[in-house]
């Protein structure tokens, strides 16, 4: 079986090709999870702050915490 140097450069350069495009889109979808990462570190550190906040209003409401309403 005779392989020609011509087919062979042709396979290797869509080799390389497609190589390319996925490196390209590897490098994206790292991009994008990166930021994302970040995003979703924001935010938690955003509810941890709202949920800190949410018990202090709580603990410093008047009146009892477990207190009935008048009307039971």
């Amino acid at each position: 079986m005779t392989i020609d140097i011509k087919t062979l450069a042709e396979r290797v350069d869509t080799l390389e090709t497609r190589l390319a495009y996925q490196d390209d889109t590897i490098e994206t979808l790292n991009q994008t999870i990166t930021a994302q990462w970040k995003q979703i570190n924001t935010l938690t550190r955003q509810l941890a702050q709202l949920s800190e906040r949410l018990q202090d209003a709580e603990a410093n409401a008047p009146g009892p915490a477990n207190e009935r309403p008048p009307h039971y």
